[in-house]
């Protein structure tokens, strides 16, 4: 069988599987499902574009990853044949743990299970599937693996996943302003006492990577209209989990009926195989199939949600600097209690708020180094003559209130 498959990608042209291994990973089922999830929940609400899926994503990190690496081996960095596979296969699977709607619902299917475990624990499974090929994979996405900047590509402040996700969303929501120069950063990349570092000249390119990172969580990931619609979608799939663990009847298909019955935590994962087989049929079908029998449920919460998201009548969301004040809240609670009838516990259905943050730039955390001419490696905001990346390091938050918008006119 041909294996030298040819992928054609709108962003970055023909991508290829560089590996017979690569290819097989990607035609196994649960690289597949990704096909079947959107990399961007419920963004196409508000961008009618935004319609890629985690599939699309893998392969374009897969993409940047394999540019990264041939451009660290031309600076002299010794990539052998193994540790160049294996850090492609690491940055293909670093999503493949992703539930429905991808981050919207990450809280409402589990109990505290960040996607990151569910990958390493579908990575475990298809390191046995493939006779023990993916360990090295495994190692550099835990960060396990001698050789650290290979994590790094992988996961920091400055990765081929986050390169590739700003390119892929502004391409597909038309947001243009969140377009990175991608290529010219990747060209400028190099290893410095086993880390990864950016050459020098390259300072503005980072710069407008942040900026562009900050503008696209305020006006894309972060949207008002995304927020109240994924906040409905959360609400819906929480409301159908209580309904279910009170002995109500509500249609699912049986792998999502499986995980609203039961409350399951990162160790029911790892002492019970059979979860995770359960999981990795589970996509964006099995949420929509589920809203749309919703909708003519009789629990008016359940079915006044559902019908609501199907139409796209979303929450009217209020979005402030500051705490909303306690009174507006309460205001607001009691005009939904009274308009829609409902008991004091059901009205956080129908009233939502919570908090949002950004920061382009963590410098807490990990910071992005740059190589400087004279060879010293310094944290890129201690290089920078702008003020930018200082301020772009702040986390900035704010706080929302989303409500049905007949409540108050």
């Amino acid at each position: 069988m041909n294996k030298k498959k040819i992928f054609n990608d709108p962003v970055y042209g023909f991508i290829t599987a560089p590996t017979e291994l690569i290819f097989d990973i990607i035609e196994h089922p649960y690289f597949q499902r990704l096909r079947r999830i959107k990399q961007l929940g419920l963004t196409e609400m508000v961008y009618p574009g935004a319609l890629h899926t985690r599939f699309h994503h893998a392969l374009g990190a897969m993409h940047l990853m394999d540019t990264a690496l041939q451009t660290l081996r031309s600076k002299n960095n010794e990539i052998n044949e193994t540790e160049y596979e294996a850090s492609l296969i690491a940055i293909l699977l670093h999503d493949v743990g992703h539930g429905p709607f991808s981050h919207a619902l990450e809280t409402a299917i589990f109990q505290n299970v960040p996607h990151e475990h569910l990958s390493l624990h579908i990575m475990h499974l298809l390191n046995e599937h493939f006779g023990g090929r993916l360990s090295m994979a495994i190692d550099i996405f835990t960060d396990n693996y001698p050789r650290r900047f290979f994590h790094q590509l992988v996961s920091s402040q400055l990765d081929v996943d986050r390169l590739d996700y700003l390119n892929r969303d502004s391409f597909y929501t038309g947001v243009y302003e969140g377009k990175i120069g991608a290529d010219r950063i990747i060209k400028m990349l190099d290893v410095a006492n086993d880390k990864l570092v950016v050459e020098e000249k390259a300072i503005y390119s980072i710069e407008n990577f942040l900026v562009s990172r900050r503008l696209m969580y305020w006006q894309v990931y972060l949207h008002k209209t995304v927020i109240s619609a994924e906040n409905m979608v959360l609400r819906v799939v929480q409301r159908a989990r209580e309904l279910l663990q009170r002995g109500v009847e509500v249609p699912a298909s049986p792998c999502l009926r499986f995980f609203l019955s039961s409350n399951l935590t990162l160790d029911d994962f790892r002492q019970d195989k059979s979860i995770l087989e359960r999981f990795v049929s589970l996509d964006d079908h099995d949420i929509w199939s589920g809203i749309k029998e919703w909708a003519m449920h009789p629990d008016f919460i359940l079915s006044y949600l559902s019908k609501s998201i199907l139409s796209r009548k979303l929450f009217k969301v209020l979005i402030s600097s500051k705490p909303i004040e306690e009174d507006m809240q309460l205001g607001l609670k009691e005009l939904v209690q009274e308009k829609y009838n409902l008991g004091e516990e059901e009205i956080k259905y129908l009233m939502i708020s919570g908090k949002i943050g950004n920061n382009a730039y963590d410098a807490e955390g990990q910071t992005i180094d740059m190589l400087t001419k004279s060879g010293y490696v310094v944290d890129v905001a201690e290089a920078s003559d702008l003020p930018n990346i200082r301020a772009l390091s702040y986390k900035v938050e704010k706080h929302f209130v989303c409500y049905p918008k007949e409540v108050a006119h």
